[in-house]
């Protein structure tokens, strides 16, 4: 049975990833880095408190075979760039590099569709440079998840946000062929779609769209 390490178990596709993970009889433990206290109690479940500036301190703990990493942050609540780049790839890319030299052989990481270092959208160009910076870490395996809109009932209000989701489910049944990867997918279907990738190590590196996540979840 394998050991998982989680960042991001707070947020919307975290926590239903941390479900999965749980429910899996794949992993013996499954050890969540939080900002914030969960409300969740598992035998399988360690809970650790850290961030950014902890994770060197906690690294003897960060022991896992496989790391996920839906962490992420928006220019609502994080409207300082700087500020915004180290939660969106200092962070990552740092529990990433500690994973791997604790022994782990596979990460999965949430970007988001268009992720490109050569744009000129800083959030764009964002998730380009996490994709990027990951890559050179050199894991056994590397599974990147692009997604596109994140549908689904959120607890925070966030009314332009409900707008955009209603939209974009009038219009998902349209994007077909090439642009399918801008399809939509709920927070607990990508959640889902990264569980059951963990169970396919095949090949050194992978990247997710809508099409990719979908067959996943016939799988």
């Amino acid at each position: 049975m394998k050991k998982a390490l989680l960042f991001g178990a707070t947020g919307f596709i975290g926590s239903h990833l941390l479900r999965d993970l749980l429910d899996s009889p794949d992993y013996a433990e499954v050890i969540a880095v939080v900002r914030k206290p969960l409300a969740l109690s598992h035998p399988k479940l360690t809970v650790l408190t850290g961030d950014l500036a902890s994770l060197p301190a906690l690294k003897p703990q960060l022991v896992a075979d496989e790391v996920f990493i839906a962490l992420g942050t928006t220019r609502k609540h994080t409207p300082d760039e700087a500020e915004y780049y180290k939660i969106d790839h200092d962070y990552p890319v740092k529990a990433a590099e500690i994973a791997k030299a604790n022994g782990a052989h596979s990460v999965f990481l949430v970007t988001a569709v268009g992720a490109n270092v050569k744009s000129s959208v800083f959030y764009v160009r964002t998730k380009g440079e996490v994709e990027r910076d990951v890559l050179a870490l050199g894991y056994d395996h590397t599974h990147i998840f692009r997604p596109s809109m994140i549908l689904g009932a959120r607890t925070e209000d966030r009314p332009r946000e409900r707008m955009f989701i209603a939209v974009w489910n009038v219009i998902n049944p349209l994007l077909m062929g090439p642009v399918d990867r801008y399809r939509g997918l709920s927070g607990d279907q990508i959640a889902h779609a990264i569980a059951r990738a963990a169970r396919q190590q095949i090949g050194t590196m992978r990247i997710y769209h809508w099409r990719e996540m979908a067959a996943l979840l016939r799988s």
